[in-house]
């Protein structure tokens, strides 16, 4: 029996949720174990069955925040101090070595990329395409810059331009990344792209999502991965679902921010619609929505097909792959350059259509949300996608892939 080590990032649903569905579809013959720093979503660790390993140094609240913010490239400020990367570097080498660990899978947990290496261990990475190396080398548009006609496709081509260096050419990891690395008999991470550059990079797609791109060493189609959240379904949602309203599925991830959701649920109100919304973590309490929305706390949403008519979604892959496999047509507004990516490769496909965020509340928006709710063609297209997606696999690819090499 072989053991694999994964380290998401434990504040990030999607994350959470990916590791969690690569783990499940291990070979019962192979061990399991998790190890994380903030206990957001912990639960769902343990709740899959699964162990697992609390460490520490763990960031604070606006800690979180601000590498959210890294993520979403608003800002270069990041809590990684020489301390911080050291200190967990050096527990997850303790980690590994204690665990006997084979393997070890991550997402954005950068201090993975050298703990792993410095222990000679295998590292496996399940990431969507969007914004891996060959994905910003090959691109010709990132979505950097909002708008569709000439002159804002002529900037976006210029800002990828200039991002395209900047992510693969510019020393702008922080610089702990370097030192740290150098101290433990790694190559030092200096860029961007090599902060989050595993040894097998395996990447949740359809295959229609990498036409026209060629994939270097190290990099493998495997499919779509998203959460299978094994809870029941709550009685409200049920009950809408047979009411003569369509019921919108509106769902934020882990990456929005209380603005956002508050600003989505009112335009939501505006419409003769009910929503269900999984977004009371964003809430503080003695907020005032619109009669027909309706809170709830994280729901299983890979079986919301048939019970929702559309959806609105942050554009996060996982509730991007979620709707698409369940035949559900959905509003996307990206936050960042991936999510953005996610949506509008959808919208090209037909199955949604791509609203920025800014735009939440405005005339577009509403516009939108009827659209997908009445226009055949989406809704067909949302059923083309959904059978395309039947018998896709990501987390199975990637666990056979892992046991390859244990």
């Amino acid at each position: 029996m072989a053991t694999v080590l994964f380290c998401p990032v434990t504040f990030n649903l999607a994350e959470t949720t990916r590791m969690i569905q690569v783990a499940r579809a291990l070979s019962p013959d192979h061990r399991a174990v998790f190890m994380g720093y903030e206990d957001d979503y912990v639960d769902l660790i343990r709740d899959a069955g699964f162990d697992y390993i609390s460490r520490a140094p763990a960031f604070t609240r606006l800690e979180r925040d601000q590498l959210i913010a890294f993520d979403q490239g608003r800002t270069l400020k990041n809590p990684y101090t020489e301390q911080v990367v050291s200190e967990r570097v050096a527990t997850e080498r303790e980690l590994i070595r204690e665990q006997g660990a084979a393997a070890v899978a991550t997402g954005s947990n950068l201090t993975s990329y050298i703990s792993a290496r410095a222990e000679g261990v295998p590292l496996y990475y399940p990431v969507p395409f969007a914004l891996t190396e060959p994905q910003v080398r090959q691109a010709r548009h990132l979505f950097l810059v909002d708008g569709r006609g000439p002159m804002a496709r002529l900037a976006d081509r210029l800002a990828t331009a200039a991002f395209r260096w900047i992510y693969t050419k510019a020393p702008l990891a922080p610089r702990p990344f370097a030192s740290v690395a150098v101290a433990n008999g790694v190559p030092p991470l200096r860029t961007i792209s090599s902060l989050i550059t595993a040894d097998r990079n395996l990447l949740t797609e359809m295959p229609w999502e990498l036409e026209g791109f060629t994939l270097p060493d190290g990099y493998e189609r495997v499919g779509p991965i998203f959460a299978h959240i094994e809870a029941p379904i709550p009685p409200v949602v049920e009950e809408l679902a047979a009411a003569s309203r369509p019921l919108v599925y509106l769902a934020l991830g882990s990456s929005a921010n209380r603005d956002l959701a508050i600003a989505a649920a009112q335009a939501l109100g505006t419409l003769p619609v009910n929503v269900i919304a999984p977004i009371s973590h964003y809430l503080r309490g003695g907020e005032s929505l619109p009669s027909n929305v309706h809170v709830t706390e994280l729901l299983p949403a890979h079986r919301l097909g048939g019970l929702v008519d559309a959806a609105v979604l942050h554009g996060g892959q996982g509730t991007v792959q979620t709707a698409c496999a369940s035949g559900i047509p959905f509003v996307g507004m990206g936050l960042q350059p991936e999510q953005t990516w996610h949506v509008r490769l959808c919208e090209q496909r037909g199955n949604a259509i791509a609203v920025s965020p800014k735009r939440v509340g405005s005339p577009e928006f509403v516009a939108a949300v009827r659209r997908v709710l009445t226009d055949p063609g989406i809704r067909a297209a949302a059923e083309e996608v959904q059978q395309a997606y039947a018998g896709a696999d990501g987390a199975a690819a990637s666990a056979r892939i892992i046991e390859t090499g244990l």
